[in-house]
């Protein structure tokens, strides 16, 4: 860890709010789009910005320097949206089947980032929560499964069907897009 930000965790730790904004600026645009990811409407995922930094700064004298700053705060917002989805109860982890055609895989790179976000977006709240945490945050399925309170046979049930929606949206909006030109 720099020292520069060694010496701001510990102007901050005292409630120094300069060290504090200075915190808050380096790292606010990254996790935002952490939050982003979580959560479909801006406005929400900006209050969870908010709410993760108040965690953040609550608890910055538990940061043990032990691995990167970034990543202890990027879990906090993590735990904060994953606190929000379960208050709002819009998280269904159902074993559910759906029926999926298989496609061929096709590839993503003249896809834009808002694009491919726009298609997680569209995911069930439960498939978007452990496709993020897999995928993204790189969570094991037994550390999803712990988080989530869900078994890891469920975790790995949803990321499956999280991807194969996510391949469904995608080759329907390619054809969108061929159809249009």
């Amino acid at each position: 860890m720099h020292n520069k930000e060694k010496s701001l965790i510990k102007k901050a730790i005292t409630n120094n709010r300069e060290a504090q904004q200075q915190l808050f600026e380096q790292y606010s645009p990254k996790m935002l789009g952490v939050c982003r990811q979580y959560v479909k409407d801006l406005h929400h995922a900006e209050d969870l910005l908010l709410q993760g930094f108040l965690k953040v700064f609550t608890n910055l004298h538990r940061f043990k320097h032990e691995g990167s700053f970034e990543g202890w705060i990027r879990r906090v917002m993590v735990n904060t949206c994953i606190s929000y989805l379960r208050k709002k109860n819009v998280i269904d982890l159902s074993d559910e089947d759906y029926v999926f055609n298989d496609a061929a895989t096709e590839s993503l790179e003249n896809t834009s980032v808002e694009d491919i976000q726009k298609l997680i977006d569209q995911l069930p709240e439960g498939y978007k929560m452990v496709f993020n945490l897999y995928a993204i945050e790189g969570y094991k399925h037994s550390e999803i499964a712990e988080k989530l309170d869900i078994s890891e046979s469920t975790s790995k049930s949803q990321l499956f069907k999280a991807r194969k929606l996510l391949q469904k949206n995608y080759i329907k909006m390619n054809k969108a897009i061929h159809e249009d030109k």
